[in-house]
């Protein structure tokens, strides 16, 4: 007896590591393919945005660009190929694509807090008002400005500066500069991080930016800007100063544009052995389109659902 329950034992540990290594050869080979998948999804994202800068002009929510893919089984497409059969389609494994491009010029780039090694006073102004809308504390602006300044300065040795900030690459990183995680939340949809200084695009900002970017603008004004703009974009800029009124001043190419060259592309693929996502971020420059980096991994619970 105890001769037949050692081999049972052997027998269940062995049939137990050959089983856990299908399972993880399976996994592995399942997000292989996903990642394949989205980047084929990349590469159609970028060519999009090639195609849109053939063009010129203005940059607004009415072009191809901005329309999201809403989530499509893959299998579908199976039926253009003629030596695929509907039941051979049905009996394979499926698989959902979903996805979106977005201009990160609608919102305000925090490295322009900074201009030329000094806190740029228009871009402080900025985000001051934008903090302002958001009920978020002006300290955290302040320590954020500040900490950044120090994160860009080349000519200051971070190991001779205690507690010297890391500069951030991710929106996430901003605590370093001094923002709360609850300030950092309710940021997020407004602001990015851009290699450059930017401007913000008056045809995709939401009302929350168009308030903040242009001086003495109220939320109230912001919302009809954006109704005015979803019937007749603005092709120039002074298109957009005669519908914002007031001094001419108000509006300026330094802060403000009519156009992007920065998007944000989100890629989604849900499949039977679960969920992989994947964040880029391209730059345009007339018809080269190139990516400045791009992640991936499976979403946390709460994020599940493509923003």
């Amino acid at each position: 007896m105890l001769t037949v329950a050692l081999v049972a034992s052997l027998a269940s540990a062995a049939l137990w590591q050959q089983w856990r290594s299908l399972e993880v050869e399976a996994a592995e080979r399942s997000r292989v393919q996903a990642l394949w998948v989205l980047t084929g999804a990349l590469d159609w994202a970028r060519l999009i945005l090639r195609e849109g800068g053939r063009s010129g002009g203005a940059n607004y929510l009415g072009e191809p660009w901005a329309i999201p893919l809403a989530e499509a089984r893959l299998s579908t497409f199976l039926a253009a190929d003629k030596s695929s059969t509907s039941d051979n389609a049905d009996a394979m494994p499926q698989a959902f694509l979903s996805g979106q491009i977005s201009d990160l010029q609608a919102r305000l780039n925090v490295f322009n807090l900074v201009d030329s090694g000094k806190v740029s006073e228009p871009a402080l102004r900025a985000f001051g008002r934008l903090f302002e809308l958001l009920g978020l504390p002006p300290g955290e602006l302040t320590a954020m400005a500040e900490n950044l300044r120090l994160a860009l300065d080349t000519s200051v040795d971070k190991g001779s500066v205690p507690l010297a900030p890391l500069l951030p690459q991710r929106v996430d990183q901003l605590v370093w500069l001094g923002l709360s995680q609850r300030s950092l939340e309710l940021l997020r949809p407004h602001i990015t991080l851009l290699p450059v200084r930017t401007p913000v695009n008056l045809n995709t900002a939401s009302a929350t930016v168009l308030s903040a970017s242009i001086p003495l603008l109220d939320m109230a004004q912001a919302q009809r800007l954006v109704s005015t703009r979803q019937a007749n974009h603005f092709r120039t800029l002074a298109d957009a100063a005669k519908v914002v009124g007031g001094a001419a001043d108000r509006l300026n190419e330094t802060q403000h544009s009519v156009n992007s060259h920065f998007f944000e592309v989100r890629g989604r693929l849900r499949q039977d052995q679960g969920v992989v996502e994947e964040h880029s971020v391209l730059q345009r420059d007339g018809l080269d389109v190139k990516t400045l980096w791009r992640d991936h991994g499976s979403p946390a619970p709460q994020d599940s659902p493509l923003q």
